[in-house]
């Protein structure tokens, strides 16, 4: 039966089937040689996109599943562990044909999953207190929409906008209303009161006001519509219409304390980054951010082989040897040693722990993985004081 949509089934990924050939290729030459040596092989980022100076470890759940049931041992550092650039993030060994086919989905799973994590706290620092949903879904494939909608999560989005993604994470799914209610309608505050009576009770009650008229004027109709239950009046103004968007910002926020409105939010949407976000935090108490996340550049983590049989063996350009991550517990000190080596001292005095912890012995779990909410907490812990320096 053919495939009604073009993604790779679960089995697929699991026997190896997404995989370069290259990687076949090696498989065949090294049976034919009888060889299949005791490999170590870390997995690392020489560099990040758009000169982020910093990143977060996503992918790890994923990933474990994925070499569960191989004789492999791994290494990692904890899922939502931020990192910096040369770090390695995770060490996998074994007998080098255990897992040499599932090197591609290894990174597949890393790369793009640490990508979103990564954007979503960036948002996350710059909105500050203010509220963050993920709105992108509808930017990428559906059938990896949870994936990317729990790394935002876990990356610091407050929220996931799509029913599969919010069951995957344990939480409820948070919207607010589309134009097309609004244009089925074709009046808005009716349109509005449907939303209210209609809604489930824990969904905040945000109204979209740029449809058919000026938005200023929109979020009166809106707030006179819902009175008290008006949460927020959200501009989703295209591009085409918006001009100096932050001035039309301005002019709602006036227009609605003018009229006694002071207590309704502000709600942004539509083409948002962190430096938008930055921007607009003057006047706006919320943001539903898109494409930037869904489509956030991945971070291109390489897996190299480090050791062979025990001995230190790597390509050209690369450090050989298993590494091991230090930071400081009292300052954030980090330092990249030889796996073997002690822990490193501290100039200020503090504890140096180690990051890279074992997951995986012989194929079989050796912790319980935590769930997306605590993943989440710990990914917060880390952002104060951490930059999010605009590009160039």
């Amino acid at each position: 039966m053919d495939k009604i949509f073009h993604t790779a089934s679960p089995e697929d990924i699991l026997k190896g089937k997404v995989t370069d050939v290259y990687f076949t290729n090696v498989v065949k030459a090294l049976q034919y040689l009888q060889l299949n040596p005791y490999v170590a092989a870390e997995v690392r980022a020489g560099g990040l996109p758009e000169g982020w100076k910093w990143a977060v470890f996503a992918g790890l759940e994923e990933s474990l599943r994925l070499l569960e049931g191989h004789a492999v041992d791994v290494y990692a550092m904890p899922e939502g562990t931020v990192f910096t650039p040369e770090e390695t993030v995770l060490v996998v060994e074994g007998k080098y044909l255990e897992f040499a086919v599932l090197e591609t989905a290894l990174l597949g799973f890393l790369c793009q999953a640490s990508g979103v994590a990564t954007k979503a706290a960036r948002c996350r620092i710059a909105a500050g207190d203010r509220l963050v949903l993920s709105f992108g879904a509808r930017r990428m494939h559906p059938a990896i929409t949870p994936m990317i909608e729990r790394n935002a999560f876990i990356g610091g989005c407050d929220g996931v906008s799509v029913v599969a993604s919010a069951e995957l994470i344990g939480e409820r799914p948070l919207g607010t209303m589309s134009h097309s209610l609004l244009l089925c309608v074709g009046d808005e505050a009716r349109a509005f009161l449907a939303f209210d009576a209609s809604a489930d009770d824990y969904i905040r009650r945000v109204a979209l006001v740029d449809t058919f008229q000026d938005e200023k004027f929109g979020a009166l109709t809106a707030a006179r519509a819902l009175g008290d239950k008006l949460y927020a009046v959200r501009l989703d103004t295209p591009s085409s219409r918006r001009g100096d968007f932050l001035k039309i910002i301005r002019e709602v926020r006036w227009e609605l304390d003018l009229h006694g409105f002071r207590g309704v939010r502000i709600f942004l949407s539509g083409g948002l980054d962190e430096y938008d976000i930055l921007r607009y935090n003057a006047y706006a108490d919320a943001y539903g951010v898109g494409t930037s996340i869904s489509n956030a550049p991945v971070v291109d983590y390489s897996l190299d082989i480090v050791e062979v049989e025990g001995e230190p063996r790597a390509k050209r350009g690369k450090m050989s040897g298993k590494k091991q991550v230090y930071r400081c517990r009292a300052c954030g000190r980090r330092e990249l040693v030889p796996w073997e080596d002690e822990a490193p001292s501290c100039s200020c005095g503090g504890d140096m722990e180690s990051l890279l912890v074992p997951f995986l012995k012989e194929g079989k779990l050796t912790v319980d993985l935590p769930p997306p909410q605590e993943i989440r907490k710990y990914v917060l812990g880390q952002l104060p004081g951490l930059p999010i320096n605009p590009p160039g």
